[in-house]
């Protein structure tokens, strides 16, 4: 970082995006783009000379593919690293694999349903989020998740399963994919049901939830607007709309919707807690993962206010120590605990 700047490389096999980032990027106070390349190995020799804060990354370039790239990276030279990844299906299922290798966050590139402006204003949040990532904790999370069997996992089917009253409801943000998939592997068929908001862009939370169902003894599912919710299943908010509970008579269902950002993020785990605390009270688990800035800290809150259950992430485990240390700020978790924790915990209070 110099003159309190971050200092920011982009690896871009488009000239185009490569002009527009930098242009654009340059412009935030808080960013200087100090370099780019169009492929891999140019990036190499110009990152040999140079010190960096965190560097954008494109998966489909010539010569050396991102994934490839990214490995040598996190051996070689650790830097935040964030995936800047178009939107076709196969870039959405490679962009999982970078978060899993160790890239801190990923961002839709500009173009479709995404406008420059958004995609920039996006792209240096999560810079300055990413400059703050404990890279140590990145790797050690992104070591054990790769050394897991990868084999999808077949799903008990529970006969006359007993209906609950409870739900849990989780909220993540930067670092959040790796904490998700690291907590829902701790997770059991006879669970309540989960709803589970992390900041992430349109069509991403898709393949997300449909990775973390290859891998999870739950259901993991893209939430869709009016469904009832039910045991053993999580529900991941899908990216850009915000996602609320709603009762009607006995049943418990999901309200999918647009509308003002939240804390500057769409989907926000704020509205989330905002209505479980309403409509379930005494009868929530309200858990707050890693990420950057106070998304989620004030609902929290009102999930204890209501008699729930509460728990923030601690630092040690925190990729980002930001939500869940303004949560703890306000008083309002119950426990403060470690990630690899709070499954077995959690296994107690269901």
């Amino acid at each position: 970082m110099t003159g309190g700047k971050l200092r920011v490389f982009i690896v871009d096999d488009s000239a185009i995006v490569r002009e527009i980032l930098t242009e654009r990027l340059s412009k935030n106070p808080r960013i200087e783009v100090v370099g780019s390349a169009m492929d891999p190995y140019i990036a190499r020799d110009k990152l040999e000379k140079i010190d960096v804060d965190v560097i954008t990354l494109d998966i489909e370039m010539p010569r050396m593919d991102g994934l490839t790239f990214l490995r040598q990276l996190m051996k070689h030279y650790p830097k935040p690293v964030i995936v800047v990844s178009s939107l076709a299906r196969d870039g959405n299922s490679a962009a999982m694999q970078a978060l899993e290798l160790g890239a801190v966050d990923v961002v839709p590139k500009p173009g479709g349903p995404f406008s420059v402006e958004e995609v920039v204003d996006l792209l240096a949040d999560r810079i300055i989020a990413a400059a703050g990532a404990d890279l140590g904790r990145l790797e050690e999370c992104s070591r054990k998740l790769n050394a897991l069997p990868r084999s999808a996992v077949p799903k008990k089917i529970l006969a006359g399963i007993k209906t609950t009253n409870q739900l849990i409801a989780v909220g993540a943000s930067t670092g959040g994919t790796i904490a998700l998939e690291t907590l829902f592997l701790g997770w059991e068929p006879d669970f309540p049901p989960t709803l589970a908001v992390i900041h992430m862009p349109e069509r991403f939370t898709a393949t997300f939830a449909a990775r973390l169902n290859e891998l999870c003894r739950v259901t993991v599912k893209e939430a869709e607007n009016g469904e009832r919710i039910l045991p053993g299943t999580v529900y991941i908010a899908p990216g850009n709309y915000h996602m609320v509970l709603r009762t009607s008579g006995t049943e418990r269902i999901l309200r999918i919707a647009s509308g003002p950002k939240v804390c500057n993020q769409r989907p926000a785990v704020d509205p989330l807690f905002d209505s479980v605390a309403e409509q379930v009270g005494r009868n929530c688990l309200g858990i707050l993962l890693t990420g950057m800035g106070r998304d989620g800290a004030a609902g929290l809150l009102k999930i204890r206010q209501a008699g729930g259950h509460t728990i923030a992430q601690d630092e040690a485990s925190s990729i980002v120590w930001g939500m869940p240390k303004e949560a703890i700020d306000l008083g309002a978790a119950d426990r403060v605990m470690a990630l690899d924790d709070i499954a077995p915990y959690v296994r107690t209070k269901v």
